[in-house]
């Protein structure tokens, strides 16, 4: 059993990683075998994402004053929670794909960008497209018209080349 400084001491660490965090969710994990555990925790080490299971009150205390304050009634029963400061698609990509592998394995509630969201909203956050594939377009969208502009340009350029070379044959054809 915990001593009360224990307690502190762990709702205080909570506080520190709420705090700086706005994108989680909450789960319950209830029937899943460690080796299951282990498993999804390995892919969210893997992914850069931190998950822990908490104790609900603790959690509850740990979360006023944070982000993730509108979580705070999702505490019950087994409860673990998964966080991530930057991105919150991975991290319904990698729980979601989890969780269709293992129906023990639950959505509770979530918080992305500091807005409380359900979980169909993470099944449609599960489905968007990651940070990085929009970034990439992104950049196509802003390189495409560049290219195309030059693509013309040099067109212009080589056309021109070609008729005064064509010109000048025919001056010389006309000099002989």
């Amino acid at each position: 059993m915990k001593t009360r400084t224990q307690k502190q001491q762990e709702i205080a660490t909570l506080f520190e990683e709420f705090q700086t965090t706005g994108n989680a969710l909450v789960v319950s994990f209830q029937g899943l075998t460690v080796e299951k555990d282990q498993n999804l925790r390995r892919q969210l080490r893997e992914a850069q994402l931190s998950y822990r299971v908490v104790k609900n009150t603790l959690a509850q205390r740990a979360v006023e004053g944070t982000p993730l304050v509108g979580l705070r009634d999702e505490f019950v029963g087994p409860t673990a929670i998964a966080y991530s400061k930057d991105d919150p698609v991975s991290l319904a990509k990698v729980l979601t794909k989890f969780s269709k592998e293992n129906a023990q394995f639950t959505f509770k509630a979530g918080v992305v960008e500091g807005r409380v969201i359900t979980v169909t909203d993470i099944a449609t956050l599960a489905t968007m497209p990651s940070k990085e594939e929009l970034i990439s377009k992104l950049l196509f969208l802003l390189n495409s018209p560049a290219q195309r502009l030059a693509t013309a340009l040099s067109g212009v350029s080589r056309n021109l080349a070609v008729v005064v070379s064509e010109i000048a044959k025919q001056k010389g054809a006309a000099a002989e």
